[in-house]
């Protein structure tokens, strides 16, 4: 899928509406234990999570793949990366670190945080 910088500034928009309307949901449920593993480790709440989506532009784009879920292969995940400065929960240091986000926008304007971690692999980044 051949993507520019345009589409992916408009999928942006629409999650980021989304995050501002109160119309997304993080999964942390124990198929996601990266996720849950993230908001205990560091000094992290949902309103920071949030903070982190809107700050979000085109460059932080990664890829975009396919829903491998049977039912769902018509819905495109859209993975970012993006850099932050976080303070583990029990230490004393802000650190940086390397955040994978995967989002699932459906089609009713809602927006499912599928991933939101630290990455396991550097990302490749689509526009860099």
């Amino acid at each position: 899928m051949k993507l520019s910088v345009s589409d992916v500034e408009k999928y942006l928009e629409a999650v980021k509406c989304a995050v501002k309307a109160h119309r997304c949901r993080f999964d942390m449920n124990v198929k996601r234990p990266d996720n849950r593993k993230l908001f205990e480790t560091y000094l992290l709440t949902v309103k920071d999570a949030e903070n982190i989506i809107l700050n979000l532009n085109a460059r932080d784009f990664s890829d975009a793949v396919p829903n491998e879920h049977v039912g769902f292969e018509h819905e495109m995940l859209y993975i970012f990366g993006k850099e932050v400065l976080l303070i583990e929960r029990y230490g004393t240091a802000e650190k940086p670190v390397p955040l994978y986000i995967k989002f699932n926008k459906l089609d009713n304007e809602f927006v499912i945080v599928i991933s939101f971690h630290e990455q396991r692999h550097p990302l490749t980044y689509y526009f860099k």
